[in-house]
């Protein structure tokens, strides 16, 4: 299920079209969901406003699991806009995928590394951002020579595979996700067109599972949305902490 991609250039980059698409779609849906669910509101929630204060919650359990509130309160913004748009994200691609002319036109933002991986290198980097503003640059170079300075080359190391690791992650459970529910939709489309009565009852059962894998990929999806918060947090919480 190998599809192009439709791209342009802008002040000298590559753009891929889908992508720009994509990523804009997204978070026009996570700033919709935001606004909705956050005007009027009142002390005592109801309806969205229910939904948006549990989604707070939440991320406020994953911030005081890896630090105290004093030093990761700073965080709750960033880690619910990560969760909304991480899930949408994953979600987008479930439904359908449009390609037009062999290139690909509507899929999950996040089934593109570039994507996963452009997401990972803004965490790794903020980490560092933070753990310099808040402990000072010395005592945050002290970090790379501690327990010995012989072990810096493994702490380099260990920053790319952390980047590595957080962006593939992502992009490997969605990607895997949608190619299977392609299979299994092409299975059905196939078994259709070449017998016009079996091929319905091959369709059906090729629908079957494709439903049954639509259900596990929104569970997925939100494992790995959940994963990648949770991630985040660590990793800035190791930044940010006066002891590693």
């Amino acid at each position: 299920m190998e599809h192009g991609t439709y791209g342009f250039k802008f002040i000298g980059l590559d753009f891929t079209l889908t992508n720009v698409l994509m990523t804009t779609i997204a978070a026009l849906i996570v700033l919709i969901i935001g606004i909705t669910c956050a005007r009027s509101l009142q002390i005592r929630p109801t309806g969205k406003q229910n939904f948006f204060e549990w989604v707070i919650d939440f991320v406020k359990g994953l911030i005081n699991s890896t630090m105290d509130w004093e030093t990761g309160g700073r965080f709750l913004t960033l880690g619910v806009t990560l969760l909304m748009y991480i899930f949408v994200s994953n979600m987008l691609g479930l439904p359908f995928d449009i390609s037009v002319d062999g290139n690909s036109v509507w899929k999950s933002p996040t089934s593109d590394p570039v994507i996963t991986l452009s997401l990972a290198i803004f965490i790794v980097g903020l980490s560092h951002y933070y753990g310099i503003k808040m402990r000072g640059f010395k005592a945050y170079g002290k970090g790379f020579f501690q327990p010995m300075g012989f072990l810096f080359p493994l702490k380099i190391i260990e920053e790319l595979a952390n980047t590595l690791t957080l962006g593939l992650r992502l992009y490997g459970n969605i990607y895997a996700g949608e190619v299977l529910l392609g299979l299994l939709a092409t299975m059905g489309t196939h078994a259709y067109a070449t017998s016009a009565g079996s091929g319905v009852i091959w369709s059906i059962a090729a629908a079957i599972p494709m439903i049954i894998w639509q259900g596990f990929s929104v569970f997925v999806g939100s494992i790995q949305a959940f994963i990648f918060v949770m991630l985040t947090m660590v990793y800035l919480s190791h930044k940010v902490a006066d002891e590693h």
